[in-house]
């Protein structure tokens, strides 16, 4: 069969066309299947509420908490950490709650104050890392906010008293009259350079939680003979500890880890893993210190559950934080005027144990022992005492806050 006239050109069109055609399918189903980071580093990655995490965040953060120390889990605890902050910051935006370009500028002058780094230096470090300047003054900036919405919310139920202050005094004295059982991280420190990385790296480790964690972190870092061990140390007496030690300890619950301490040519931090009375120094208390949670209406089953949450006395003021300020109740009183009926319970319990036996009326009321005391000491700082224990307080109050507001948030991950 003869060709026609313009065949080969209409053939050549057709598959001119084809190709075209197969080509943008292809190219559609390429831009389907590229990953979202991969289109823009500010798409957003993690939904937290209404608020979005960009994948670019999640960059900055992971090397921001890697220029501070950070060596293992960094994007997890990158995520963890951003997540946590979203929810920090709607908390204070619901309370009309923000920060001020200078008070930010302080804010970030006093964090590199901690890290012994000038705000020049620790700046130009961040930028050779590839962090930008922005993503640390929002991390200094949500702090800021945060604080204060702890303030705003619980600052009138942190209130220390006197008494709070003699029992931490009492168990600090030169006499005695308390044990502790610790995990240590040593850090050298022999000069101005090594100095400033020790603490840099010090400050990551007093974000640890667990024993198990902490020791794999001194097997892993510290100079001390006791990292073949995991950091773990016998038994001290409280009293031989320095000062400014002894202060963090009092204050610290089970697991706590304190801030960074210098020591001679080190930097260190510890964990507590016990605090103990040394019944053969106090045999006589004068008075004792004791907390009642008044549940009414609770079942024991109902009583039984609020005491697993609760491992020390500063545990209840977290469990209480949303009861009438009545139902808590923390005293330290002579042992002739504790009540009857709380004095039997107290005789059989040992250092943080609950009692819950005690029924007045329709009220189950939870005794909880929470120390002896034989004499004040005098000498000590009561106001460094007086803060630090406020400060564990608000803690305690602030963990419970925010372990609120993860267990309330709608949490989805888009990557």
């Amino acid at each position: 069969m003869a060709d026609r006239p313009g065949a080969h050109a209409e053939d050549r069109g057709f598959l001119t066309g084809l190709i075209r055609h197969l080509l943008a399918g292809l190219l559609a189903i390429a831009a389907l299947s590229t990953p979202a980071a991969a289109q823009s580093p500010f798409s957003p990655a993690i939904r937290v509420n209404d608020a979005a995490i960009t994948n670019f965040e999640l960059t900055q953060r992971a090397r921001l908490l890697s220029v501070l120390g950070a060596t293992s889990g960094v994007n997890q605890l990158a995520r963890d950490r951003l997540i946590e902050e979203r929810l920090q910051q709607q908390a204070a935006q619901q309370l009309g709650i923000t920060a001020t370009e200078e008070e930010v500028d302080v804010g970030l002058a006093e964090f590199t104050e901690r890290l012994g780094v000038p705000v020049e230096d620790f700046l130009g470090q961040l930028a050779q890392a590839g962090v930008e300047e922005a993503s640390i003054r929002t991390f200094v900036e949500t702090g800021l906010i945060w604080r204060e919405v702890l303030r705003t919310r619980f600052a009138g139920r942190a209130q220390i008293s006197e008494d709070d202050v003699d029992r931490a005094l009492a168990l600090a004295g030169s006499t005695g009259g308390a044990r502790v059982l610790l995990s240590e991280i040593v850090l050298p420190a022999r000069n101005p350079q090594e100095a400033a990385a020790a603490e840099t790296r010090a400050a990551q480790f007093t974000q640890i939680r667990g024993a198990e964690a902490f020791a794999q972190t001194a097997r892993d870092f510290s100079a001390s003979p006791s990292r073949a061990d995991g950091g773990r140390i016998d038994w001290l007496q409280l009293n031989v500890l320095p000062p400014e030690i002894r202060s963090q300890l009092l204050t610290l619950p089970p697991g706590g880890v304190t801030e960074p301490v210098r020591l001679q040519n080190a930097v260190a931090v510890f964990q507590l893993r016990a605090l103990e009375e040394v019944p053969a120094q106090v045999p006589d208390p004068l008075a004792i210190d004791y907390a009642e949670l008044r549940l009414p209406g609770a079942t024991r089953a109902e009583a039984e559950e609020v005491a697993s949450k609760v491992d020390t006395c500063d545990d209840l003021f977290g469990v209480a934080r949303t009861l009438p300020r009545d139902r808590l109740v923390r005293e330290v009183l002579p042992v002739a005027q504790i009540p009857a009926d709380v004095l039997r319970k107290l005789g059989a319990l040992d250092l943080d144990e609950i009692s819950l036996d005690l029924v007045r009326g329709d009220t189950r009321v939870l005794v909880m022992l929470c120390g002896r005391t034989n004499e004040i000491t005098q000498g000590l700082d009561r106001g460094e005492f007086r803060a630090q224990l406020r400060n564990q307080r608000i803690a305690s109050f602030a963990d419970g806050f925010l372990a609120e507001l993860l267990a309330d948030a709608v949490i989805v991950d888009l990557r």
